[in-house]
């Protein structure tokens, strides 16, 4: 078949090498907050988060090179369901939980207006590089339906 008529496939995305999911590509910034130089050094620049919570793969490249997350400097959402779902401001599951248990979403509604803002670092924060309100109102959701 002649390739003019085939079409290239429009992804490029990455997958995690041990779980197979969809990474979250990340750059230089991210890894240099999260990871140690010894860790980056075995790592392109240029990789993937993988947003598994069950897997413990933190960091991949196209290499198939990992860093797991038990290796990372801090603990990260959502790796560890105790560490601040917003990295920036600190939000936690608990503090999430609480809002749905007193009827009401002050914390959850003030730290996703804040993660809007220019005081968010979610680059440098965030295991995945990305703000954190897509992770805060996914949590919140799936806690409102556990009647948590």
């Amino acid at each position: 078949m002649n390739k003019a008529f085939v079409r290239e496939p429009d992804s490029t995305a990455e997958y995690c090498p041990r779980c197979g999911s969809e990474g979250e590509p990340v750059g230089g910034e991210t890894l240099e907050s999260h990871l140690s130089d010894d860790q980056r050094r075995t790592i392109s620049p240029l990789a993937n988060f993988c947003p598994s919570p069950r897997c413990e793969v933190a960091y991949f490249d196209q290499f198939e090179r990992t860093v797991l997350t038990a290796n990372l400097e801090r603990a990260v959402y959502p790796k560890d369901l105790d560490a601040p779902v917003c990295a920036c401001f600190g939000l936690t599951c608990e503090e999430i939980e609480k809002d749905i248990r007193e009827g009401v979403a002050t914390r959850t509604r003030a730290i996703v207006e804040k993660a809007k803002s220019p005081e968010a670092h979610c680059v440098r924060a965030a295991a995945n590089g990305q703000s954190c309100v897509a992770y805060v109102q996914k949590y919140y959701m799936q806690s409102l339906q556990a009647g948590k």
